[in-house]
């Protein structure tokens, strides 16, 4: 009887397992972080010197939104201003902090906003918060005089 050899162990790693998992972890990445943004994107307005507002940022937060085109969204939900009140103050019944973050496209029309803002101190809100977004400043060398003077 005639033995039968083993093949030689292979030295090369096979990176295709790794490669199809990586391109599934992509794509799992690409579908869940539009999902992971808060509420309506807008086109904040922009400005020099904004005050830090992280609590804007927690998940428990209340945020209005007003886009473009006029439109109100209480989270990622739309609504008419005028029913703002009674969710407003549905949300903040036993809270602590009771501030209401507003985010505003930079193109909307003030009318909108302050139909927002009408409402919301209609609801009891005393604390609301303008989010806009600070100006970039791009790194220049600063201008030196000319030579001999």
């Amino acid at each position: 009887m005639e033995k039968i050899k083993n093949p030689e162990p292979v030295s090369a790693i096979n990176v295709t397992p790794m490669v199809d998992v990586m391109l599934v972890l992509l794509i799992i990445f690409i579908v869940i972080t539009p999902m992971l943004s808060k509420g309506v994107s807008v086109d904040l307005a922009k400005t020099r010197n904004p005050s830090e507002m992280q609590a804007a940022d927690k998940e428990d937060a209340i945020l209005v939104a007003v886009t473009r085109e006029g439109k109100t969204f209480l989270g990622p939900n739309p609504l008419p201003p005028d029913q703002l009140p009674a969710k407003v103050k549905d949300m903040l019944t036993n809270r602590l902090d009771r501030t209401v973050y507003i985010k505003s496209d930079a193109r909307a029309r003030y009318e909108k906003v302050v139909d927002v803002i009408d409402n919301l101190r209609a609801a009891g809100v005393d604390q609301i918060g303008l989010l806009t977004e600070e100006i970039q400043q791009k790194n220049r060398p600063p201008a030196t005089a000319p030579a001999g003077m």
